[in-house]
């Protein structure tokens, strides 16, 4: 209102009045804005999806029963749609994702669909034309198996180079394009993606390749395949020449490092010579996360690593050594195959070589190879297609191939699930998980991709539980009852996935902490910080400390609630209660133990209440019986990117 326009009469304190609200609103403008929210840049919405799920265009998948969820129905059925199963039930997710990677194999990518369609430079090929007549037979599960025992052999199944190529380009145009069409910025991201598969001596190297890109640039290359190479640096250069060739960003995310036979964390490379600085830099720079957990176990932690963690024997597999058909595992692996102490022995390795090459945020994924991205114990529809309900057998073999038994394949496959292999082999040992959370402020490939390259992501056994975790060095107490918790974290530190800043004088690292449930899940029963370190003999140690816990139980001097928080499960109804536990769980957590000298890491793991395990929701359902060894229940979990600490250069004297 300018003063021209004031009309007569109007009382000149008014008039003043309203002058000193413009003017003081003129101030303000010019000084900070009035909305708190004006210019953020921070992750504003958690994303949920799978990176990790097979449809038939999987040899493995399509000889294991799929022979139908292709890469149409896997994307429909992500976004929200009912689809149709194997067995005819109609199979829908509760709520819909986010995002997924529908990661097929690169190696024999869309055999199946070839076979079917008869393309003529794949029945050209002495392989095509063996599988081609299987096929006409119905004897599907010989293709797959041939296949995927031939994995560990590094054998090209075309027969030549040029063969090869050929049938990777026609089948690649399709995946890239098949990606494009479902997605739709701002709803539900489809990102272009495979499986890299190497698996030398049965060790699980696996990784699964994730591009930023459309089509424009992702149809530019191939995949690379195991065939290629089974070296994980020549994944590497693979996706560094991918970059300078177009401009575009990828990235790896390796998978089931316990069933690696101790290779996936070992402390060398592939060849077995010393970790170099240069091969811990591009470790660090192609894979930022890595998924620790799946149908195929979790790989958070062991009990022979952990003894004293009570929560550590979770979805464990560790019988056989890796995915050999022979062989047993053996106590030295355990190093080498589980996250926890892959990030201590990145902070020693960090110390050494000055880069840490297991700097590895976390996500988990499911590896379905139904095309169903399922990851609820109510609601598991198995790793395969022929472990489907209602007819999957919870004591039989979780790998059910249609082989004749009197064919040498069929033998071959007995090697794998027979009577010497370990608890692993057995169908009720698949663990429903898991899915990958990502912190980002839009749904597009762009902002979910950055998000994960920052490692502001967490994984979960499948409950979508709300995790928020900073650190810093100025969080109070108060700070974790703000309602605007996020904000708060974001001003005073950095992220889940971040490295903290420069130590204040005498100052020992905070970290503001809160879990909300799955609005249509279980309660909590507990916050977890587990620090990695090295000591003063250069030596990885770990200590787990309780945050915050549900009820009426104290958190003892040792930083340990010992009390359980009890369980509601009625085994033959297959049911729980949220009467125990709590909604939300939030506090500030200062590291009581401090040493500014030693590299240490952080990662928070929420645990629920206990609730019933897949098997029991069968057997409720289904009335089958429950196999002894089968959990009747279990505590799902998150388990977060880590946050960590590097002491300071010495100061030059």
């Amino acid at each position: 209102m300018g003063l021209e326009r004031i009309r007569p009469g109007t009382p000149a304190r008014r008039i003043l009045g309203l002058f000193a609200l413009w003017a003081a609103g003129a101030a303000l403008a010019a000084d900070a804005p009035y909305s708190p929210h004006a210019g953020a840049t921070h992750a504003t919405s958690v994303y949920w999806g799978d990176t990790h799920v097979h449809s038939s265009w999987s040899p493995d998948a399509g000889g294991s029963g799929n022979r139908r969820i292709g890469p149409d129905e896997a994307y429909r059925f992500a976004r929200g749609e009912t689809i149709t199963g194997h067995a005819g039930q109609p199979v829908a997710l509760r709520r819909p994702l986010d995002f997924l990677v529908l990661a097929d194999h690169s190696e024999a990518l869309g055999l199946f669909p070839l076979l079917q369609e008869r393309d003529a430079t794949l029945l050209a090929t002495p392989n095509g034309k063996r599988w081609a007549a299987l096929l006409e037979q119905g004897r599907w599960g010989e293709v797959g198996l041939d296949f995927a025992l031939g994995l560990s052999t590094g054998r090209n199944p075309f027969g030549t180079p040029e063969a090869k190529a050929a049938i990777a380009r026609t089948v690649w145009d399709r995946v890239v394009a098949n990606a494009d069409r479902y997605d739709q910025p701002g709803v539900f991201s489809a990102f272009i993606g495979y499986e890299w598969s190497s698996m030398p001596d049965g060790a699980n190297l696996h990784r699964i390749v994730v591009f930023r890109d459309g089509a424009e640039r992702a149809r530019q290359v191939v995949p690379f395949s195991s065939v290629d190479s089974e070296d994980p640096e020549d994944l590497w250069r693979y996706l560094a020449d991918y970059e300078a060739k177009t401009g575009g960003n990828a990235l790896a995310i390796p998978h089931n490092s316990n069933l690696s036979a101790g290779r996936m964390f070992e402390r060398a490379d592939f060849r077995g010579a010393p970790m170099t600085r240069g091969y811990a830099e591009e470790r660090r720079r192609w894979e930022p996360v890595v998924e620790v957990t799946q149908i195929k176990g979790d790989s958070e932690a062991a009990p022979k690593l952990s003894p004293d963690d009570e929560f550590a024997d979770f979805g464990t597999w560790d019988g056989g050594r890796g995915m050999a058909p022979d062989g047993k595992h053996e106590d030295w692996m355990y190093e080498g195959e589980y996250v926890r102490p892959a990030l201590g022995n990145g902070l020693a390795l960090g110390r050494a070589l000055g880069v840490n090459p297991f700097e590895l945020g976390m996500i988990g994924s499911t590896d379905s190879h139904t095309g169903f991205a399922t990851a609820d114990d109510d609601d598991f529809w198995g790793k395969f297609s022929s472990n489907e309900p209602p007819v999957r057998m919870l004591d039989g073999s979780w790998a059910s191939f249609d082989v004749p038994p009197d064919s040498e394949l069929y033998q071959r496959m007995r090697a794998l699930s027979g009577p010497d292999m370990p608890d692993q082999s057995a169908t009720w040992s698949l663990v429903a998980s898991g899915y990958a959370a990502v912190w980002a402020r839009e749904n597009t490939r762009e902002a979910i991709f950055d998000a994960i390259e920052r490692r502001e992501t967490y994984a979960t056994t499948g409950p979508r539980i709300t995790l928020r975790y900073f650190g810093g060095w100025d969080f109070a107490a108060a700070d974790a009852q703000r309602p605007d918790l996020a904000r708060t974290g974001y001003a005073k530190g950095v992220p889940m996935g971040g490295t903290l800043g420069p130590r204040p004088e005498g100052g020992a690292p905070g970290f503001l902490v809160a879990a909300v449930r799955d609005p249509e899940g279980a309660n909590l029963d507990r916050i977890q910080v587990i620090k990695l370190w090295i000591d003063a003999g250069g030596q990885r140690r770990e200590r787990i400390f309780d945050a915050a816990v549900s009820g009426a139980r104290a958190i003892g001097a040792d930083g340990r609630c010992r009390a359980p928080v009890g369980s509601t499960v009625d085994v033959a109804s297959a049911s729980y209660s949220n009467t125990i536990g709590a909604a939300q769980l939030a506090a500030v957590w200062r590291d009581p133990d401090f040493d500014p000298e030693r590299p240490a890491a952080y990662y928070v793991r929420v645990l629920q209440i206990p609730t019933p395990h897949w098997t029991t929701y069968d057997a409720a359902r289904l009335g089958s019986a429950l196999p002894e060894r089968a959990p009747r229940a279990l505590q799902e979990r998150a388990y977060s990117s880590p946050i960590w600490y590097t002491p300071a250069a010495p100061k030059a004297s």
